[in-house]
């Protein structure tokens, strides 16, 4: 596994006074699993982490949840979290690694590479005994510079033309089976069912180990396989809201597949409009 992507739980906890080493809780949860992501950081989280919010930083008055802010938005974001460019980012959550793959995926698309997720989350931090938190304490202001990368993001727009010019680049949803070919509501209200055409499905929890850490790369290349992705080939991915397809990402780039972008909208803004095309 390419461990520039992914740290364990041991490598964090063998630097817990590196000041350049900045930890950020990225959870983030749906309203059916019923949880405050807020209240569980207030309540207890890894010593040092700082809560990074994809509900706040995010593009404002959008029709679509948490779409990407503005380069000079999330830099501001950052900084205040007390993040420069020399930092090396390790993010978290409390879920399964949908948040902090968000979170992770967002560094690198405003050009930061020195950051990686956590494998197995504070989930796994907790089960082996280790130290938590509910000491909130103000950061020291840093500054971080945020250069916007494009070409990791996909619209709606480039996911049309895709599709029109025959699949340039392969689609691969994330979503769970019954929601991918419409045989299940989606849980955001006014929204069709179904998937967008000639894409591929693999739910991100197949990638995760029971608890909680990416699987190896013998494991992840098999799943993929059985999808129907063809690992030379560029792909997109995408999901309910542009969170979970982060880690189909991180299996991705653990792999060395680099050609891959995120769908930002994915269905929330698919399915929500009516000049989309939909399979079921």
């Amino acid at each position: 596994m390419n461990n520039t992507h992914v740290v364990s739980t041991d490598w964090l906890a063998e630097r817990p006074e590196q000041g350049d080493i900045k930890i950020l809780d990225g959870s983030f949860y749906l309203p059916a699993e019923q949880r405050d992501a807020d209240a569980e950081y207030a309540a207890a989280h890894i010593p040092g982490a700082q809560r990074f919010n994809i509900d706040v930083v995010c593009a404002p008055n959008s029709a679509s949840p948490h779409m990407f802010p503005a380069a000079e938005a999330f830099g501001d974001a950052v900084s205040a979290m007390g993040i420069s460019n020399g930092d090396t980012v390790i993010t978290y959550d409390g879920g399964k690694l949908t948040g902090a793959c968000r979170v992770w995926w967002m560094f690198r698309a405003f050009g930061h590479k020195k950051v990686a997720v956590l494998d197995g989350g504070i989930g796994k931090w907790r089960a082996e005994g280790r130290a938590v938190e509910n000491v909130i304490a103000a950061p020291k202001p840093a500054h971080f510079h945020a250069e916007y990368n494009e070409e990791m993001i996909r619209s709606i727009e480039q996911v049309l033309t895709l599709i029109e010019d025959g699949g340039s680049e392969q689609i691969l949803d994330a979503r769970a089976a019954g929601r991918f070919d419409g045989s299940v509501p989606e849980p955001r209200a006014g929204m069709r069912s179904g998937h967008m055409p000639g894409a591929l499905n693999l739910p991100y929890d197949k990638l995760l180990q029971a608890d909680g850490t990416l699987r190896d790369d013998e494991q992840l290349r098999a799943l993929f396989t059985a999808a129907g992705v063809d690992l030379d080939r560029p792909i997109v991915t995408s999901c309910g809201s542009g969170v979970s397809a982060a880690v189909l990402l991180l299996g991705l780039r653990s792999l060395g597949h680099e050609a891959n972008r995120l769908y930002d909208g994915s269905w929330s803004e698919w399915g929500s409009r009516n000049d989309t095309p939909v399979v079921t």
